[in-house]
């Protein structure tokens, strides 16, 4: 996420807060469970794993759905992209 953009998963979608402009955006929850868990791992790669695990989805699928959700995050500048220093 970017400096100063939260968020909190709720049951019927997860809020996501940047409190630089005061800007709020709401995710449907399977959206708020790609978030959560990019933000556990800090990776793609490793939250579709997790994700694949607990959908009946192909690896493939879930991380061009997650790659999906990344970039329009950053579009909405609630989210930067960090290179892998390996």
């Amino acid at each position: 996420m970017a400096d100063g953009v939260v968020f909190q998963a709720l049951p019927a979608e997860t809020f996501v807060l940047d409190l630089r402009t005061g800007r709020h955006h709401s995710l449907k929850p399977s959206a708020g469970r790609m978030l959560e868990l990019l933000a556990a791992t800090g990776d793609v790669r490793a939250a579709a794993v997790r994700l694949a695990d607990e959908v009946e989805m192909s690896l493939r699928e879930v991380e061009i759905e997650l790659y999906a959700l990344c970039d329009h995050l950053v579009e909405l500048g609630l989210a930067c992209v960090v290179a892998d220093a390996a």
